[in-house]
Protein backbone atom coordinates (compact mmCIF):
# COMPACT_ATOMS: atom_id res chain seq x y z
CA UNK A 1 0.00 0.00 0.00
CA UNK A 2 1.03 3.05 -0.70
CA UNK A 3 1.23 6.56 1.14
CA UNK A 4 -1.99 7.87 -0.19
CA UNK A 5 -4.04 4.89 0.42
CA UNK A 6 -5.76 5.86 3.47
CA UNK A 7 -9.23 7.89 4.12
CA UNK A 8 -8.49 11.19 5.43
CA UNK A 9 -10.20 14.41 6.08
CA UNK A 10 -9.07 17.00 4.22
CA UNK A 11 -6.61 15.07 1.90
CA UNK A 12 -4.65 16.95 -0.62
CA UNK A 13 -4.06 14.42 -2.83
CA UNK A 14 -6.18 14.56 -5.58
CA UNK A 15 -5.09 18.34 -5.84
CA UNK A 16 -1.47 17.42 -5.61
CA UNK A 17 -0.52 17.85 -9.52
CA UNK A 18 -2.05 21.22 -9.29
CA UNK A 19 -0.30 22.23 -6.01
CA UNK A 20 3.06 21.18 -7.01
CA UNK A 21 2.61 23.03 -10.37
CA UNK A 22 1.90 26.09 -8.60
CA UNK A 23 4.58 25.98 -6.06
CA UNK A 24 7.16 25.11 -8.97
CA UNK A 25 6.11 28.36 -11.09
CA UNK A 26 5.96 30.99 -8.49
CA UNK A 27 8.44 29.91 -5.36
CA UNK A 28 11.51 30.28 -7.12
CA UNK A 29 13.72 29.08 -4.25
CA UNK A 30 12.25 25.59 -3.34
CA UNK A 31 15.34 23.22 -1.84
CA UNK A 32 13.66 22.89 1.58
CA UNK A 33 10.16 22.69 2.63
CA UNK A 34 8.10 22.52 5.80
CA UNK A 35 4.62 20.71 5.94
CA UNK A 36 3.53 22.66 8.70
CA UNK A 37 -0.07 20.56 8.64
CA UNK A 38 1.22 16.83 7.97
CA UNK A 39 -1.81 14.80 7.61
CA UNK A 40 -1.23 11.82 5.86
CA UNK A 41 2.13 13.16 4.38
CA UNK A 42 0.85 13.30 0.77
CA UNK A 43 1.75 16.66 -0.19
CA UNK A 44 5.79 16.10 1.61
CA UNK A 45 5.48 12.54 -0.47
CA UNK A 46 5.04 14.11 -3.90
CA UNK A 47 7.52 17.21 -3.20
CA UNK A 48 10.59 14.75 -2.38
CA UNK A 49 11.36 14.62 -5.66
CA UNK A 50 11.77 18.47 -6.28
CA UNK A 51 13.33 19.50 -2.64
CA UNK A 52 16.77 18.22 -0.39
CA UNK A 53 14.78 18.16 2.53
CA UNK A 54 11.53 18.00 4.03
CA UNK A 55 10.26 18.69 7.75
CA UNK A 56 6.72 17.24 7.97
CA UNK A 57 5.13 18.06 11.40
CA UNK A 58 2.01 16.90 13.15
CA UNK A 59 0.07 16.29 16.11
CA UNK A 60 -1.70 12.99 15.96
CA UNK A 61 0.68 9.78 17.20
CA UNK A 62 -0.97 7.75 14.16
CA UNK A 63 0.35 10.01 12.05
CA UNK A 64 3.65 10.45 13.21
CA UNK A 65 3.98 6.74 12.99
CA UNK A 66 3.28 6.78 9.20
CA UNK A 67 6.01 9.29 8.73
CA UNK A 68 8.53 7.22 10.53
CA UNK A 69 6.93 4.32 8.54
CA UNK A 70 7.14 5.68 4.70
CA UNK A 71 9.74 8.58 5.87
CA UNK A 72 11.88 7.36 8.27
CA UNK A 73 16.34 7.00 7.92
CA UNK A 74 16.07 3.32 9.70
CA UNK A 75 16.74 0.25 8.45
CA UNK A 76 14.64 -2.30 7.82
CA UNK A 77 14.46 -6.06 7.18
CA UNK A 78 12.02 -6.55 4.22
CA UNK A 79 12.39 -10.18 4.48
CA UNK A 80 11.42 -9.60 7.79
CA UNK A 81 8.32 -7.98 7.36
CA UNK A 82 6.92 -10.15 4.93
CA UNK A 83 7.40 -12.96 6.85
CA UNK A 84 5.39 -11.10 10.11
CA UNK A 85 2.35 -10.60 7.49
CA UNK A 86 2.44 -14.24 6.22
CA UNK A 87 2.53 -15.49 9.74
CA UNK A 88 -0.40 -13.59 10.55
CA UNK A 89 -2.20 -13.88 7.69
CA UNK A 90 -2.12 -17.70 8.29
CA UNK A 91 -3.55 -17.47 11.19
CA UNK A 92 -7.26 -18.98 11.54
CA UNK A 93 -9.01 -15.91 12.98
CA UNK A 94 -11.67 -18.42 14.66
CA UNK A 95 -9.19 -19.87 17.11
CA UNK A 96 -8.21 -15.94 18.67
CA UNK A 97 -9.92 -15.08 21.76
CA UNK A 98 -11.10 -11.56 22.68
CA UNK A 99 -8.89 -9.00 23.15
CA UNK A 100 -9.13 -4.86 23.62
CA UNK A 101 -9.91 -4.40 20.10
CA UNK A 102 -12.64 -6.85 19.66
CA UNK A 103 -14.17 -5.97 23.43
CA UNK A 104 -14.60 -2.22 22.53
CA UNK A 105 -14.75 -2.43 18.93
CA UNK A 106 -16.60 -5.75 17.68
CA UNK A 107 -19.80 -5.50 15.99
CA UNK A 108 -19.15 -1.51 15.88
CA UNK A 109 -16.32 0.17 13.90
CA UNK A 110 -14.92 -3.74 12.83
CA UNK A 111 -16.54 -7.32 12.07
CA UNK A 112 -16.11 -9.00 15.31
CA UNK A 113 -13.50 -11.69 14.02
CA UNK A 114 -11.49 -8.70 12.28
CA UNK A 115 -11.74 -6.73 15.37
CA UNK A 116 -10.08 -9.76 16.76
CA UNK A 117 -7.45 -9.96 13.94
CA UNK A 118 -6.76 -6.46 14.75
CA UNK A 119 -6.08 -6.86 18.06
CA UNK A 120 -3.73 -9.56 17.47
CA UNK A 121 -1.78 -8.06 15.23
CA UNK A 122 -1.36 -5.01 17.69
CA UNK A 123 0.00 -7.19 20.40
CA UNK A 124 2.06 -9.19 18.14
CA UNK A 125 3.68 -6.38 17.13
CA UNK A 126 4.50 -5.19 20.60
CA UNK A 127 5.82 -8.44 21.99
CA UNK A 128 8.31 -8.61 19.09
CA UNK A 129 9.57 -4.78 19.57
CA UNK A 130 10.09 -5.36 23.18
CA UNK A 131 11.48 -8.76 23.12
CA UNK A 132 14.22 -7.32 20.05
CA UNK A 133 12.79 -9.36 17.27
CA UNK A 134 12.31 -6.13 15.47
CA UNK A 135 13.77 -2.47 15.39
CA UNK A 136 11.54 0.61 16.15
CA UNK A 137 11.62 1.31 11.87
CA UNK A 138 10.14 -1.93 11.41
CA UNK A 139 7.76 -1.31 14.13
CA UNK A 140 6.24 1.43 12.33
CA UNK A 141 6.24 -0.10 9.25
CA UNK A 142 4.26 -2.86 10.83
CA UNK A 143 1.91 -0.61 12.78
CA UNK A 144 1.69 1.62 9.88
CA UNK A 145 0.47 -1.31 8.00
CA UNK A 146 -2.31 -2.46 10.46
CA UNK A 147 -3.77 0.79 10.40
CA UNK A 148 -3.95 1.17 6.76
CA UNK A 149 -5.31 -2.28 6.50
CA UNK A 150 -7.90 -1.79 8.79
CA UNK A 151 -9.04 1.61 7.79
CA UNK A 152 -9.81 -0.26 4.25
CA UNK A 153 -12.74 -2.19 6.36
CA UNK A 154 -14.09 0.17 9.04
CA UNK A 155 -17.25 0.43 9.30
CA UNK A 156 -17.32 4.06 9.07
CA UNK A 157 -17.99 7.11 6.27
CA UNK A 158 -13.98 7.73 6.28
CA UNK A 159 -13.57 8.68 10.05
CA UNK A 160 -14.06 7.15 13.59
CA UNK A 161 -16.59 10.19 14.82
CA UNK A 162 -19.23 7.61 14.74
CA UNK A 163 -19.83 3.90 13.44
CA UNK A 164 -21.92 2.78 10.70
CA UNK A 165 -25.28 1.58 12.44
CA UNK A 166 -25.49 -1.78 10.34
CA UNK A 167 -24.27 -5.29 10.31
CA UNK A 168 -20.32 -5.22 9.60
CA UNK A 169 -18.96 -7.60 6.96
CA UNK A 170 -15.97 -9.11 7.36
CA UNK A 171 -13.06 -7.30 4.81
CA UNK A 172 -10.31 -7.03 7.06
CA UNK A 173 -6.91 -8.52 4.95
CA UNK A 174 -3.42 -7.22 6.68
CA UNK A 175 -1.31 -5.72 3.52
CA UNK A 176 2.43 -4.23 4.07
CA UNK A 177 2.99 -0.58 3.18
CA UNK A 178 5.77 0.37 0.99
CA UNK A 179 8.01 2.77 2.58
CA UNK A 180 9.46 6.20 0.24
CA UNK A 181 13.10 5.53 -0.32
CA UNK A 182 13.95 8.08 -2.86
CA UNK A 183 13.97 11.75 -2.44
CA UNK A 184 14.58 13.97 -0.41
CA UNK A 185 15.92 14.04 3.36
CA UNK A 186 12.74 14.10 6.23
CA UNK A 187 12.53 15.36 9.53
CA UNK A 188 9.57 14.32 11.63
CA UNK A 189 8.07 16.02 14.07
CA UNK A 190 4.94 15.75 16.26
CA UNK A 191 5.01 18.84 17.66
CA UNK A 192 2.53 22.17 18.32
CA UNK A 193 2.63 23.52 15.19
CA UNK A 194 2.77 27.42 16.82
CA UNK A 195 5.87 26.04 18.82
CA UNK A 196 7.88 24.49 15.76
CA UNK A 197 7.82 27.58 13.61
CA UNK A 198 10.11 29.68 15.99
CA UNK A 199 12.32 26.72 15.56
CA UNK A 200 12.89 25.86 12.19
CA UNK A 201 13.36 27.10 9.02
CA UNK A 202 13.31 26.20 5.48
CA UNK A 203 12.38 27.76 1.50
CA UNK A 204 8.38 26.95 1.55
CA UNK A 205 6.19 26.47 4.61
CA UNK A 206 2.64 24.45 3.10
CA UNK A 207 0.10 25.61 5.91
CA UNK A 208 -2.60 23.43 5.47
CA UNK A 209 -4.59 23.69 9.58
CA UNK A 210 -7.89 22.15 10.53
CA UNK A 211 -10.18 25.09 9.97
CA UNK A 212 -13.79 23.83 11.12
CA UNK A 213 -14.70 22.57 14.68
CA UNK A 214 -14.24 18.71 14.08
CA UNK A 215 -11.13 17.82 15.86
CA UNK A 216 -9.12 15.64 14.65
CA UNK A 217 -8.14 13.58 17.32
CA UNK A 218 -11.68 12.62 17.70
CA UNK A 219 -12.10 12.11 14.76
CA UNK A 220 -9.55 9.40 14.62
CA UNK A 221 -9.74 8.31 18.09
CA UNK A 222 -9.88 4.65 17.03
CA UNK A 223 -6.57 4.95 15.52
CA UNK A 224 -4.71 7.37 17.75
CA UNK A 225 -5.94 4.66 20.77
CA UNK A 226 -4.82 1.31 18.63
CA UNK A 227 -1.16 2.93 17.81
CA UNK A 228 -0.85 4.19 21.57
CA UNK A 229 -2.14 1.05 22.89
CA UNK A 230 -2.18 2.37 26.25
CA UNK A 231 -5.92 0.50 26.68
CA UNK A 232 -7.99 3.66 27.94
CA UNK A 233 -11.68 3.26 29.26
CA UNK A 234 -13.75 4.00 26.27
CA UNK A 235 -17.10 5.47 27.05
CA UNK A 236 -20.22 6.87 24.95
CA UNK A 237 -21.99 5.35 21.83
CA UNK A 238 -18.74 6.44 19.78
CA UNK A 239 -16.25 4.49 21.82
CA UNK A 240 -13.93 7.37 22.82
CA UNK A 241 -11.51 7.52 25.08
CA UNK A 242 -10.89 10.72 27.57
CA UNK A 243 -10.86 14.16 25.88
CA UNK A 244 -7.01 14.74 24.65
CA UNK A 245 -4.46 16.61 22.33
CA UNK A 246 -7.39 19.45 21.12
CA UNK A 247 -6.40 21.70 18.35
CA UNK A 248 -6.97 25.69 18.94
CA UNK A 249 -7.26 25.52 15.10
CA UNK A 250 -11.06 24.39 15.62
CA UNK A 251 -12.02 26.45 18.49
CA UNK A 252 -13.47 30.43 18.29
CA UNK A 253 -9.47 31.87 18.75
CA UNK A 254 -8.32 30.02 15.99
CA UNK A 255 -7.43 33.58 13.38
CA UNK A 256 -5.55 34.49 16.52
CA UNK A 257 -3.65 31.31 16.58
CA UNK A 258 -3.18 31.07 12.85
CA UNK A 259 -1.56 34.91 12.44
CA UNK A 260 0.12 34.04 15.36
CA UNK A 261 2.34 30.85 13.24
CA UNK A 262 2.06 33.24 10.46
CA UNK A 263 3.62 35.76 12.07
CA UNK A 264 6.65 33.64 12.86
CA UNK A 265 7.16 31.50 10.06
CA UNK A 266 11.16 31.29 9.10
CA UNK A 267 10.37 31.15 5.56
CA UNK A 268 11.17 32.42 1.87
CA UNK A 269 7.22 31.74 0.79
CA UNK A 270 4.18 30.62 2.66
CA UNK A 271 1.73 28.22 0.61
CA UNK A 272 -1.61 28.16 2.51
CA UNK A 273 -4.52 25.80 1.44
CA UNK A 274 -8.17 27.37 2.37
CA UNK A 275 -11.61 26.01 1.05
CA UNK A 276 -14.63 27.79 0.90
CA UNK A 277 -17.09 26.03 3.90
CA UNK A 278 -17.40 29.00 5.51
CA UNK A 279 -21.02 29.41 4.59
CA UNK A 280 -21.65 25.56 4.99
CA UNK A 281 -24.85 24.52 5.83
CA UNK A 282 -23.22 22.50 8.48
CA UNK A 283 -22.19 23.87 11.83
CA UNK A 284 -19.21 21.63 12.40
CA UNK A 285 -18.35 21.85 8.58
CA UNK A 286 -17.67 25.80 9.26
CA UNK A 287 -14.61 27.49 8.97
CA UNK A 288 -13.22 29.02 12.06
CA UNK A 289 -11.25 31.63 10.05
CA UNK A 290 -12.59 33.64 7.02
CA UNK A 291 -11.24 34.26 3.81
CA UNK A 292 -10.74 38.06 5.09
CA UNK A 293 -8.80 36.70 7.99
CA UNK A 294 -6.60 34.63 6.18
CA UNK A 295 -5.88 37.35 3.84
CA UNK A 296 -5.03 39.87 5.87
CA UNK A 297 -2.11 37.44 7.95
CA UNK A 298 -1.08 36.22 4.73
CA UNK A 299 -0.71 40.22 3.61
CA UNK A 300 1.12 40.79 6.31
CA UNK A 301 3.90 39.13 5.99
CA UNK A 302 4.16 39.89 1.97
CA UNK A 303 2.68 40.00 -1.67
CA UNK A 304 0.24 37.39 -1.69
CA UNK A 305 -1.03 35.74 -5.12
CA UNK A 306 -4.12 33.81 -4.64
CA UNK A 307 -5.36 30.79 -6.97
CA UNK A 308 -8.50 29.07 -7.08
CA UNK A 309 -9.77 25.93 -8.32
CA UNK A 310 -13.00 23.51 -8.33
CA UNK A 311 -12.73 20.83 -6.00
CA UNK A 312 -15.26 18.53 -4.83
CA UNK A 313 -13.33 17.64 -1.64
CA UNK A 314 -13.58 14.05 0.93
CA UNK A 315 -16.75 14.82 2.47
CA UNK A 316 -17.51 12.14 5.58
CA UNK A 317 -20.38 12.86 6.12
CA UNK A 318 -23.97 13.39 3.87
CA UNK A 319 -23.45 17.52 3.97
CA UNK A 320 -24.87 18.64 0.00
CA UNK A 321 -21.90 21.02 -0.80
CA UNK A 322 -22.09 22.74 -4.26
CA UNK A 323 -19.57 25.19 -5.59
CA UNK A 324 -16.95 23.88 -3.48
CA UNK A 325 -13.45 25.48 -4.38
CA UNK A 326 -10.26 25.16 -3.29
CA UNK A 327 -7.91 27.96 -2.96
CA UNK A 328 -4.04 28.03 -2.76
CA UNK A 329 -2.45 31.69 -1.35
CA UNK A 330 1.26 31.99 -2.43
CA UNK A 331 3.34 34.62 -0.42
CA UNK A 332 6.28 35.91 -1.01
CA UNK A 333 7.63 36.86 1.98
CA UNK A 334 9.23 40.45 2.50
CA UNK A 335 12.93 40.52 3.75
Amino acid sequence: MKINNRRYTGSKYKLMKWIKNLILTHCQEHTTFFDVFGGTGVVTAEMLDVVQSAIINDFLYSNEVCYQAFFGSGEYDGQKLKKFADEVTSTDRKTLSENYVSLNYGDKYFENEDAKMIGFIREKIQREYVAKKINKREFDILLASLIYSFDRCANTVGHYDAYIKKPCQSHFVFELIEPITSGGKVEIYREDANQLARKVSADIAFVDPPYNSRQYSRFYHVIETIVKWDKPKLSGTAMKPPVENMSEYSRVNAPIVFNDLIQNLKVRYIVTTYNNTYDSKSSSSRNKITLEQIQESLNSRGNTKIFEKSHNRFNAGKTEETKHKEILFITEVEK
